[in-house]
C-alpha cells in the first residue's frame, strides 16, 4: 500500500472526508510518527505495534563491485516491531501458519 493507496482507503471509508482531509490526514499522522522518532522517542499503537530507533554500530563492509574494505559509520535506524495482535490476522491471511 502506497501514501496514495492509504488517502484512497481513508477517503472510501470516511465519507464525511474529502479527498483533501484524507490526505491532510495521513500527512499529519505520518509527520508526526516520523518526528517523535527524530526526537527518539518510541511510538506504540495497540494491536497493531511499535517503533522504535535502533543503533547500528560503525562496521567494515565491502564494495561489491571492487571487494574493497568501507567504512560503514554507525547509524540510527526505525526498527518496527509488529503486535500480536496484527501478526495474528497476518498468518490467518497466510493460510494455516505453516504450523
Amino acid at each position: 500500500m502506497t501514501r496514495s493507496d492509504l488517502v484512497q482507503e481513508l477517503a472510501a471509508r470516511f465519507q464525511q472526508f474529502t479527498q483533501r482531509d484524507a490526505e491532510y490526514a495521513a500527512k499529519a499522522i505520518l509527520d508526526a510518527l516520523g518526528e517523535a522518532l527524530v526526537r527518539g522517542h518510541r511510538i506504540e499503537i495497540r494491536g497493531f505495534g511499535s517503533f522504535s530507533i535502533s543503533h547500528r554500530l560503525p562496521r567494515v563492509g565491502r564494495n561489491p563491485r571492487t571487494g574493497e574494505a568501507v567504512q560503514v559509520p554507525s547509524k540510527r535506524v526505525a526498527h518496527f516491531k509488529p503486535g500480536k495482535a496484527l501478526r495474528n490476522t497476518v498468518a490467518g491471511l497466510a493460510g494455516d501458519g505453516g504450523e
